[in-house]
C-alpha cells in the first residue's frame, strides 16, 4: 500500500492508498478540503473538529441524494418504478437542512 502526504484546510495528513487508487483519493481529499474552507470562511464555526464533522454530513447528504436521484430515474418509463417527485426530495433537503441548522444554532455556546 503506497501512503501519499496531503493538505486539508492547511494541514498535512498522511494516508494509506491502495494501488492504483491515487486520483480517487486525490478527488477526495479535494473535495473534503474544499467542503471544509467553505464552512470556516462563512465564519459561522470556529473549531477544526466542528468544521470536519459539517462538512462530512453535507458530502454524505449530497452522496445520499445522487444515489436516490440515480435510484429514482426509471430504467423503463413505467408507474411501478416512479420514485418521488423532485419537489419532495427538495422538500426533504430543505427539512433535513434546516434542522441541522436549528441544532447548530447554540454552537458557540458549546465551545
Amino acid at each position: 500500500m503506497k501512503q501519499i502526504e496531503v493538505q486539508i484546510m492547511g494541514q498535512s495528513y498522511l494516508l494509506g492508498c491502495p494501488d492504483g487508487g491515487e486520483p480517487l483519493l486525490r478527488d477526495a481529499v479535494e473535495r473534503v478540503d474544499a467542503a471544509m474552507c467553505k464552512i470556516r470562511d462563512a465564519g459561522k464555526v470556529k473549531a477544526r473538529d466542528r468544521i470536519a464533522v459539517l462538512a462530512s454530513l453535507n458530502l454524505a447528504f449530497d452522496l445520499a441524494a445522487q444515489q436516490a436521484a440515480a435510484a429514482a430515474t426509471p430504467v423503463a418509463a413505467t408507474p411501478a418504478t416512479a420514485a418521488t417527485e423532485p419537489g419532495e426530495v427538495d422538500a426533504k433537503a430543505a427539512q433535513l437542512i434546516q434542522k441541522l441548522d436549528h441544532a447548530l444554532a447554540g454552537d458557540g455556546h458549546l465551545l
